[in-house]
């Protein structure tokens, strides 16, 4: 892969992640203020729903640090070795913990009827999509170990 794709595709996940901490620094505290006024009556979950979204920015950012890692990889012509599984499982697991977490925050939301039609339709699309993400990397670190094990077979083929 050239340089100038791996550059966009680092400048990127940069920029992805700079957005995302602005959000949670400054908006996602200031929505949660806005709710709890807007609705007296959930008040009380405004720190709680903020921590637990707080909290699934950790894997986010896990998982953008291991992408970068991979387009490293990809850099140093080191996309097809076992240094670049690794990567592409912290991604699939840290998808699968931001689904799980979502999941909890749903069903609490739903036990307590404090679940706003909004905010769960937001929720199954953050799912849905670390989901897809999980799984799209599953397949993806298959397919490299596949590639690996026919590297190696072909190098010891005469």
């Amino acid at each position: 892969m050239k340089q100038g794709t791996t550059l966009f595709l680092k400048s990127a996940i940069v920029t992805i992640g700079l957005i995302v901490l602005a959000l949670s620094i400054f908006w996602l505290p200031y929505q949660a203020n806005f709710f709890a006024e807007m609705y007296p009556e959930f008040a009380y979950l405004q720190y709680p729903l903020l921590v637990g979204l707080l909290v699934t920015t950790l894997p986010f950012f896990i998982a953008l640090y291991q992408a970068l890692k991979l387009l490293r990889y990809i850099n140093y012509n080191k996309a097809f070795s076992t240094k670049s599984l690794f990567p592409l499982k912290n991604i699939k697991y840290c998808a699968l913990i931001i689904s799980f977490l979502y999941i909890v925050g749903f069903i609490s939301l739903l036990s307590i009827n404090a679940a706003n039609p909004g905010i769960l339709l937001i929720g199954l699309v953050i799912i849905f999509c670390s989901a897809v993400i999980a799984f799209f990397a599953a397949v993806l670190q298959n397919l490299l170990s596949r590639a690996l094990q026919l590297k190696t077979e072909n190098e010891l083929t005469v």
